[in-house]
């Protein structure tokens, strides 16, 4: 199991595009993969389920990947997140 944790620096934090988005790259990788945030934790494959953390600016979560492909999952991600200019890694 690997875990990064992120500030999200967009200043409408993860509404639903970048939601939709980030949920597709999570889909394509075997492990299972959650997201924290607000004292919450969801399955970062459901759509429902990241966008029912209404997720703001300044917020810090944190990712888990456990399984096969944990590494490509987390690497996808975090590109994700960085190159939407969603958040930054802490």
């Amino acid at each position: 199991m690997i875990k990064k944790s992120f500030r999200i620096t967009s200043e409408t934090g993860i509404h639903a595009r970048p939601a939709t988005s980030l949920v597709n790259v999570a889909m394509v990788f075997e492990s299972n993969i959650t997201l924290t945030a607000l004292r919450k934790t969801v399955d970062f494959k459901s759509i429902m389920g990241v966008m029912a953390l209404g997720i703001y600016a300044g917020t810090t979560i944190e990712i888990k990947c456990d399984g096969k492909d944990e590494i490509e999952a987390m690497d996808a991600i975090t590109d994700a997140l960085v190159k939407q200019g969603l958040g930054k890694e802490l």
